[in-house]
């Protein structure tokens, strides 16, 4: 989301691309004490708008800049790159792409911040990596006031947090939506699903038409990579589970986590799944949706405009709809996503450095991202708007995915937490082990990640 290109997780991306995300990626300390944290350091007096360390004399020098995010395949970000170059000669923003992998971006924002370089000034940041770098002293903390956070959803805003102050603001944000074959489910006479067991009754009966040979069940991000841990997540959040407590414990070895990590495993032993999809990114399966040979799929918004496609790539062009990830009991919840801008601590000429952030994620940047590529803006009043919502039938469905997603929680040694999800599930996934096995591994080493000190 997770992941990407710009990451999946991070955002949506319409292009021929494979992810790493959902992406998800980052440390696990539990975001309600972060919260807490937040409260009570801004309660000491100390200005959140200002800067951490060196004040605002630290945004000074001007002249050219770099901008490192994920692969830019739409053209979308050097377009929009093009018309602050024009405008500031002097100040031009060069893109630099970084691999297609949010993992691979991730390794290469830590080896660029590691050796103090320069190479890398604006960042764009998958917000679970904001507390990670902040925490290292990697990126700068930015004045907030400057920026019209008070325009975008409150939960999104807080992605770019970290003990009180601003460190990131968003570029974009994201949630799960469920994609499914509306004209398929109209002929079977079901409506979307909200639970699983409403799904998996929908795909018996849509698999006994003659429109449904040959169409699988569902889909998500099942490989062993960061869409793995987006998935799991949202299966334990869409069962009543969390991942850790308010204390920042682990807590995966409870029912409501076996119960999420048992859809999973279930899935694929009674054909829910298909089974290559067990090595489901992003991509992938978007393009078994696109082809018609799922019923169900579990995606980013950037799914829509390509699945909408009338070039002929798609064969469910107009043909499907968008409805909130079902869950246990009812309605699902989705992890939240995007990507968020940061200044490189290391960087040069960071008074340009912060005007081209103001510039880049304005409001009209994001209503651009969102008719070019579907992209899911943070601006609370774009969901509202008449014309795109005609536009977009489903802002609102996204809308209400974005106000009930939950936030991934933080800890500073993000990679070996979610390599302890990734192994555990899929070791559930695949039979190796039992749910119950997978999951005392899993808390093991959780507790192992978020006991460990920076």
């Amino acid at each position: 989301m997770s992941s990407s290109q710009m990451s999946h997780t991070q955002a949506g991306v319409p292009a021929d691309t494979k992810a790493g995300k959902v992406r998800w990626r980052a440390p696990w300390v539990m975001v309600a004490s972060v919260a807490l944290l937040t409260s009570a350091l801004a309660g000491c007096g100390d200005d959140s708008s200002e800067p951490s360390a060196g004040g605002p004399a630290q945004f000074s020098g001007r002249g050219p800049i770099t901008l490192a995010t994920g692969k830019d395949t739409t053209g979308t970000i050097q377009g929009q790159l093009g018309r602050w170059n024009r405008e500031h000669p002097d100040e031009k923003v060069t893109l630099v792409e970084l691999p297609e992998s949010a993992d691979q971006q991730r390794q290469q924002f830590i080896q660029n911040a590691q050796t103090e370089s320069d190479a890398y000034t604006v960042l764009n940041l998958d917000p679970i990596w904001v507390a990670e770098f902040a925490a290292s002293q990697w990126i700068d903390a930015l004045p907030a006031k400057e920026f019209p956070l008070d325009k975008m959803l409150p939960a999104v805003v807080k992605t770019g947090e970290y003990f009180g102050k601003q460190y990131a603001i968003p570029f974009n944000t994201n949630a799960g939506l469920l994609f499914y074959r509306k004209d398929l489910l109209d002929k079977a006479g079901v409506q979307p699903p909200t639970t699983w067991d409403e799904m998996k009754d929908a795909c018996a009966k849509v698999a006994k038409l003659p429109e449904g040979k040959g169409v699988d069940c569902y889909a998500g991000q099942f490989a062993k990579y960061e869409g793995l841990t987006v998935n799991f997540a949202e299966a334990v959040a869409s069962a009543g589970g969390t991942i850790v407590d308010a204390e920042g414990n682990a807590t995966v070895n409870t029912d409501a986590a076996a119960k999420g990590l048992q859809f999973l495993a279930d899935g694929f032993k009674d054909g829910t799944f298909p089974e290559e999809s067990a090595t489901y990114q992003e991509e992938d399966g978007r393009r078994a949706f696109q082809a018609g040979n799922l019923l169900f799929h579990r995606q980013w918004p950037y799914q829509w405009a390509l699945a909408n496609a009338e070039d002929g790539s798609s064969k469910v062009a107009g043909k499907f709809g968008v409805a909130p990830l079902p869950g246990l009991d009812g309605p699902g919840k989705s992890s939240l996503g995007g990507l968020d801008l940061a200044v490189s601590k290391f960087a040069k000429n960071k008074a340009t450095a912060l005007d081209f952030i103001k510039f880049f994620s304005n409001e009209a940047n994001a209503r651009t991202n969102l008719k070019v590529n579907s992209s899911a803006p943070p601006y609370a009043g774009l969901y509202d708007d008449p014309a795109l919502r005609r536009q977009f039938p489903y802002l609102a469905t996204l809308k209400e995915s974005l106000n009930t997603a939950v936030p991934r929680p933080v800890v500073v040694r993000y990679g070996d937490a979610t390599a302890a999800i990734q192994e555990s599930a899929a070791a559930a996934q695949s039979g190796s082990k039992s749910v119950g096995a997978a999951l005392a591994d899993m808390q093991r080493n959780l507790s192992a990640a978020i006991a460990e000190k920076k």
